[in-house]
């Protein structure tokens, strides 16, 4: 789940990770112009775009409350003991669906904790204090064997080896990271907070990365350079329910709270910048 930041005293947005994960899914039917190659093979990769947080499905559904802040524990201040559970179980769904779909999954969750394969310098690992990081190398060690798995089976298939030849597939990789990415802009930082930002490694092609910068223009327009979809003027949205920390205190918890909570919607025009 993700808690937006807010003003202060105001109710926080919760974001599901399903709900996040149909924004990016938004962004990558959108993806691709004259500039942009879109992404392929489209179906498949539109398929792990929509799930590829499919692991965190049960544990949104009734998260536990983080003591620091008295919400639902925001993204990557889930414990370890359940974060690693996620991780696993988003390349477990999309693996059944097909092995590429497993491939990219598994590779997204291996980057989370790896600085995304050297384009991010976010190293989730390097935060997991020293008690815990068994856990998550356990975790890790199983996305490589199951990705050593999932390349041989691919390989196998005329039809599919080619997608997993090294350039082509960090194309696609790095194209769901832009996806992931872009989303958690709008899903993470209240609009009254937004400020410019910058996406670097958006390919273009399978030999070719730009840097993508977003930056708001007005209420609910961002502009962005270059500009990688294929309308001008494309507007996406997003769903999540505003909570407090007062009202996860009843019986049943989250759960109910937000069962109940009215869906609330934030629309974004993105026009080239």
């Amino acid at each position: 789940m993700i808690i937006q930041t807010a003003p202060t005293g105001a109710p926080r947005l919760a974001i599901m990770m399903h709900e996040h994960t149909a924004l990016a899914h938004q962004f990558a039917r959108a993806f691709g112009n004259y500039i942009f190659e879109p992404a392929e093979p489209a179906e498949l990769m539109c398929h792990v775009v929509l799930h590829h947080d499919a692991g965190w499905f049960a544990f949104d559904r009734d998260p536990a409350t983080d003591p620091a802040t008295g919400l639902p524990y925001n993204l990557v201040d889930t414990p370890i003991g359940d974060i690693t559970v996620t991780s696993r179980g988003s390349p477990d769904y999309n693996a059944r669906h097909h092995p590429f779909c497993g491939l990219i999954s598994s590779m997204h969750s291996f980057g989370l904790y790896n600085g995304r394969y050297g384009i991010s310098d976010m190293v989730l690992i390097d935060k997991i204090p020293a008690a815990d990081k068994p856990i998550a190398q356990r975790m890790l060690d199983g996305e490589l064997a199951r990705q050593a798995r999932l390349k041989a089976a691919l390989a196998a298939d005329a039809t599919t080896a080619g997608w997993i030849a090294e350039a082509k597939l960090f194309q696609s990789y790095k194209q769901l990271q832009f996806f992931d990415t872009l989303a958690l802009y709008f899903n993470r930082v209240h609009p009254s907070e937004r400020r410019a930002a910058r996406f670097t490694h958006v390919p273009v092609s399978a030999r070719e990365d730009v840097t993508v910068t977003v930056r708001p223009v007005e209420a609910g327009v961002y502009a962005v350079a270059p500009y990688p979809f294929a309308g001008e003027g494309a507007e996406f949205a997003y769903a999540g329910r505003r909570i407090s920390p007062e009202k996860g205190e009843g019986p049943d918890g989250w759960a109910e709270v937000l069962r109940r909570a009215a869906t609330v919607w934030e629309a974004v025009t993105l026009v080239a910048g």
